[in-house]
């Protein structure tokens, strides 16, 4: 460990980020659309929370309004996201700003649309490293060849002269990587950061977010709708779905003792590499809802094989908090 990564590490499982009843809404015809509602969450120094389900259940959402980042037309309409004991909602645009880059950075989902095409890999992370960590400019070269060394990029320092479209996906990401963890973040957002890659360089990324990390105990909220992802990296677990928490845990109860229907269909649903006469992944049937006509009650209960008459009168709020596996379903547990 370098020692100013010793310096800047925190405590472990000392709490950085906690979020409560956040609801994000986008107009829709005459109301709103809910992409995200009431959702809660924390993470500590060290740890990784993890926000899985199907596309469109509102987890990049909720990951681009931790910083500000929900896009227009949409907002956030309730809720609090303290950052270190300061509330981050109602915060100023400048105050964001100062935040994004230096003790919170974001990998986005797609390198290619947050890589400027008409800079090198060289331009772009020298001017992060020059405006967010206050490094001269041959300071700047030198850290940026460390960086992209250390995330894996072959012949790091020619590949400073490099354009976005000159590298592969994969590349690219690794790029995006280096940028991120470049100041040494407290909090690291990875929106879907191993998408679209092939398996090996998926398990190489998600390992150099891990021994980052370890280095200097960074916080991690990881969006994937793998839960295979997210049962190897993640300590906590949220599962979402249209807009709502339906279970939350520690990664090992949520796998080993799903409590909600639909992460059972999830689980259920994930491919094995392992060669046996078990039977194939099942699908979960049907399709997520649309958000501006959402059933009453449970938003999954037309696709739930435990459905009765009563799903569509119950709240959906967990039993039961992140840390202690809550669950939004009271039926099926019963019926076991």
């Amino acid at each position: 460990m370098s020692t100013a990564a010793a310096e800047d590490r925190i405590e472990p499982g000392t709490e950085l980020l906690k979020v409560s009843g956040l609801t994000v809404g986008f107009p829709a015809g005459a109301g709103l659309l809910l992409a995200a509602d009431r959702i809660d969450f924390e993470v500590g120094a060290g740890r990784t929370v993890g926000l899985v389900g199907e596309s469109g259940c509102g987890k990049s959402v909720t990951l681009r309004s931790l910083l500000g980042l929900v896009p227009y037309p949409g907002e956030v309409l309730a809720g609090q996201i303290r950052w270190r004991g300061e509330e981050l909602l109602g915060a100023s645009k400048r105050r964001l700003a100062a935040l994004r880059g230096t003790e919170i950075s974001m990998v986005f989902q797609d390198p290619t649309s947050c890589l400027n095409p008409v800079f090198s890999v060289g331009d772009q992370m020298t001017e992060t490293l020059r405006k967010r960590a206050g490094l001269g400019k041959g300071e700047a070269r030198s850290r940026a060849i460390e960086l992209l060394n250390r995330v894996g990029v072959p012949s790091p320092e020619r590949r400073l002269a490099s354009y976005p479209h000159e590298l592969s996906g994969g590349m690219r990401q690794r790029v995006m990587i280096a940028i991120a963890i470049s100041t040494r973040p407290k909090l690291l957002l990875a929106d879907e950061p191993t998408t679209a890659l092939d398996v090996t360089t998926q398990e190489q990324i998600l390992a150099l977010l891990k021994d980052f990390q370890e280095e200097n105990g960074m916080a991690i909220v990881l969006v994937s709708h793998d839960l295979g992802v997210i049962s190897e990296t993640c300590d906590e677990v949220v599962v979402m779905y249209a807009g709502r928490m339906l279970e939350a845990g520690l990664d090992r109860a949520v796998m080993r003792h799903p409590r909600h229907p639909y992460t059972q269909g999830l689980i259920e649903a994930m491919p094995s590499l392992e060669v046996s006469d078990e039977e194939p992944p099942v699908p979960i049937p049907g399709q997520p809802p649309n958000l501006a006509d959402l059933p009453p009650g449970c938003p999954f209960a037309p696709r739930c094989a435990h459905r009765r008459d009563a799903c569509a009168e119950i709240p959906v709020t967990l039993d039961a908090s992140l840390l202690e596996h809550g669950s939004a379903c009271p039926f099926v547990e019963a019926a076991a």
